[in-house]
């Protein structure tokens, strides 16, 4: 950094640190009330919540959430890595196509994915019926560990594929061709130089998927497997809030060690370009004979995250028939899902902006910390945010529980990282010396913020927003938990459908569902594809 940007961060620090340091705690405040109650409940149980936490059903939690969180991580690896570099590194036809279509497996929520595999592949369900001209009467039965394993590991490979893919695209050449000079083979130059480059990428993914399984409450609720999510759901449907808290605070425990498992492994080794002139393309692998099974591979992944969701919901489509008692109007559940997406969305883009400000421009350890608690969003599972919610507002402001404003709360502390980051991206892309022109011009600094920086920011802005409202539009027990008496969302009309067993009613808004969360999808990829 010159001494002329040095000077302009100096100056940024004067004109804005304070404003931004004040609403930040403001909103650090909010996020952290999750943990506090949490811990309040927690340490109410007392030495009953000791006792219950060392029963052999507790423990057995623990075990079904680990080996759970382990075998999906493995597996989404072992299919995220090869469809990874096929679609960026290789000759296959129609390439990003296929990324499109295989990353269109995360717009599906996990809950609609379990119940559509429920539907085709359980004892008598679509795979068993076609199978029956070869004498099978019955297929075992896919709930459980096998059919959580398989939801999950479908709905959160994308994790993986997007930031392996992108490093896959700006891997440095110049090592590769190094490697192939010294004798290295095309395994061997993918295993000792482009895979130490893809570490961090592949590590972020990872901890992504992890993350996601361990805070998943659909699948294994479809599934009837007995993680965290679902004992904490059972407790708290059963008002036994101690111990509830318990197994909360355990599995923010767990989230925490994922956590520090994976910051040691990003300091283990950084391997940067060593080129100092413009990237060159990367070399185009030609695959010659593997490029039909290739194909199939890409097909049979695409196959199952997608395709099998989408054929047994048009089924159901086609066959609906009958009325059933959780029936709401499209356009009520249109307007309550869009609507509550897209002020949560814009309520978390406004709270980021302060946050990433700081994360991007300031350097305290102060203000360091105030962006690291921002993110214990990601450490707590929705429905772990959403229970402390509930004890926090029947506690003190029980006028506020089971209101909107409680449900954006909810939905803001869980999402809140996602737009801190996109945000943050795109300020440190952006010359402070903009901002000090735009004052020698008499603006204010915050005006100078807002008319200058913030437009210039505004395709990570956007990012972020449109990460926030697909996610929200997908969440479940967040928005049982804490949504209003009678108000209703797509996600929640599915999950009534489901309980009910009028899966028919389950079609029309899941694909409406899928539809609307491809278009924000769309919006990440476009940015995505700007950066590259």
């Amino acid at each position: 950094m010159n001494g002329h940007h040095r000077q302009a961060m100096s100056r940024w620090h004067v004109g804005n640190r304070q404003v931004a340091q004040i609403i930040s705690l403001a909103v650090v405040a909010v996020v952290m009330i999750p943990l506090v109650y949490l811990i309040i409940g927690a340490v109410s149980a007392g030495q009953d919540g000791i006792d219950y936490l060392l029963r052999a059903r507790t423990l057995r939690i623990v075990g079904n959430s680990i080996g759970l969180t382990a075998a999906v991580t493995l597996c989404a690896t072992a299919i995220a890595i090869p469809f990874a570099w096929l679609t960026s590194r290789s000759d296959l036809p129609g390439r990003r196509a296929w990324l499109v279509l295989g990353l269109a497996a995360m717009v599906i929520p996990s809950y609609l994915t379990a119940v559509t595999y429920a539907e085709a592949f359980g004892p008598k369900g679509i795979l068993q019926s076609l199978l029956e001209p070869f004498g099978v009467d019955r297929l075992p039965g896919i709930k459980g560990f096998p059919g959580a394993a398989l939801t999950l590991t479908v709905v959160t490979f994308p994790y993986i594929v997007l930031p392996v893919h992108a490093a896959l695209l700006h891997c440095d050449r110049s090592l590769e061709e190094a490697g192939q000079s010294l004798g290295l083979n095309r395994w061997g130059v993918f295993r000792q130089i482009i895979l130490p480059q893809m570490r961090p990428a592949l590590s972020t993914g990872m901890l992504m998927t992890a993350l996601y399984c361990l805070s998943d409450f659909g699948a294994v609720a479809v599934m009837h497997f007995n993680a965290f999510t679902r004992a904490i759901f059972i407790q708290a449907e059963s008002f036994r809030m101690d111990k509830a808290s318990v197994l909360a605070l355990l599995l923010v425990g767990m989230t925490l060690v994922l956590l520090l498992m994976q910051s040691r492994l990003q300091l283990r080794g950084r391997h940067y370009r060593i080129g100092t002139g413009a990237s060159r393309p990367q070399e185009i692998l030609h695959l010659g004979k593997w490029k039909i099974p290739a194909l199939i591979f890409c097909a049979v992944v695409v196959f199952i995250g997608v395709v099998i969701p989408l054929l047994v919901l048009f089924s159901w489509l086609a066959g609906h028939r009958i009325t059933d008692p959780v029936q709401a109007p499209l356009t009520l559940l249109m307007r309550n899902t869009v609507g509550v997406s897209a002020a949560s969305a814009l309520a978390v883009s406004i709270a980021a902006f302060p946050l990433a400000l700081l994360a991007a421009r300031g350097s305290s350890r102060f203000n360091r910390w105030l962006v690291h608690l921002a993110y214990a969003g990601n450490v707590l599972p929705g429905i772990v945010i959403a229970l402390a919610l509930v004890m926090f507002a029947s506690r003190n402001f029980l006028s506020f529980y089971q209101t909107l404003p409680l449900l954006i709360i909810g939905y803001a502390i869980r999402y809140l990282p996602f737009s801190i980051g996109a945000t943050e991206s795109a300020f440190a892309q952006i010359d402070p010396r903009f901002e000090e022109a735009a004052r020698s011009l008499g603006l204010s600094a915050w005006a100078a913020l807002l008319r200058i920086t913030a437009p210039l920011a505004r395709g990570g802005i956007l990012a972020g927003l449109a990460l926030v409202f697909l996610n929200v539009m997908k969440e479940l027990p967040t928005t049982l938990i804490l949504r209003p008496i009678g108000f209703r969302t797509f996600a929640t009309r599915i999950w009534s459908a489901y309980d009910e067993a009028f899966l028919s009613s389950i079609a029309l808004p899941g694909l409406v569902l899928i539809l609307v969360s491809a278009f924000a999808l769309a919006i990440i990829l476009r940015r995505e594809k700007a950066v590259d």
